[in-house]
């Protein structure tokens, strides 16, 4: 009986180890923006499990938190394991506040931008902003705000600005060809929330369709969402698994103790 008891300990001992290890494991966090403008609604495969689904052009998906760690990224059609239109391995930090990860470019040169994100809230009174070049036929662009200053100059097909901070209120602003007053997108009325942190993408098409468009996401911070599923499982169900695994061995060496100390 003492030797029963002491393997229950030692296997008790294991799994509270193990589950604070799960617990305290560095997190990163990484959200998927759909702007390829002739791509259809897709899913994201991570190590091969679907991740997010039926993402759509101009959608963002939120944040999941993840393990830190080296993944591999697969984006194909809606419901479906083929074509793989993008493959990537990422490895993401938990010294990153998160990920974007952007899918650039017509169906036939698709790749992923990928862009660290910030989620340091601003003062109530302002807001966070950086613009995203994601049009692949627009020439480089400065974004500015109408009969105002330029808030982002020269920004290339790919490129990211940094963040900047501005008063939060309701804007007109203009996409303009980059170092001219060449007006070739209007935007007007976007709101800026006080405290919040914002990325504008600049997607679609200068000379085709969809058309060219602004699309502003929030910057949130990642909410406590599953695991993107590297190993087919979400931390929840690696503990649970643990636990009933540890169960089971105990219940079979405490089987095989009785049953010697019967014999």
């Amino acid at each position: 009986m003492k030797r029963l008891i002491l393997l229950l300990m030692v296997l008790a001992l294991t799994i509270g180890l193990a589950t604070i290890s799960l617990a305290q494991a560095p997190m990163a966090h990484v959200r998927v923006v759909h702007a390829s403008p002739d791509a259809p609604a897709v899913d994201i495969l991570v190590n091969d499990g679907v991740a997010f689904s039926n993402v759509a052009f101009k959608e963002a998906t939120a944040y999941a938190s993840v393990p830190a760690a080296t993944y591999n990224v697969k984006v194909v059609p809606s419901g479906a394991t083929t074509p793989v239109v993008i493959e990537a391995d990422l490895v993401l930090t938990a010294e990153a506040a998160g990920y974007t990860v952007v899918a650039v470019g017509k169906l036939a040169d698709i790749e992923p931008v990928v862009l660290m994100d910030s989620h340091t809230a601003p003062a109530a009174s302002f807001a966070h902003l950086r613009f995203v070049h994601a049009s692949p036929d627009a020439p480089a662009v400065d974004i500015a705000v109408k009969n105002g200053p330029v808030l982002f100059s020269d920004v290339m097909f790919k490129e990211a600005s940094d963040y900047i901070s501005v008063a939060a209120t309701t804007y007109d602003l203009e996409v303009r060809l980059a170092g001219t007053g060449d007006v070739v997108l209007s935007v007007p009325g976007v709101a800026l929330a006080g405290g919040t942190v914002y990325t504008v993408f600049a997607m679609g098409l200068a000379g085709g369709t969809p058309a060219l468009m602004a699309v502003p996401i929030a910057d949130a911070a990642p909410a406590a969402t599953p695991l993107l599923p590297a190993t087919g499982v979400e931390v929840a169900d690696i503990t649970a698994i643990l636990i009933v695994i540890a169960l089971g061995l105990a219940l079979a060496l405490g089987g095989l103790v009785l049953r010697r100390r019967l014999a």
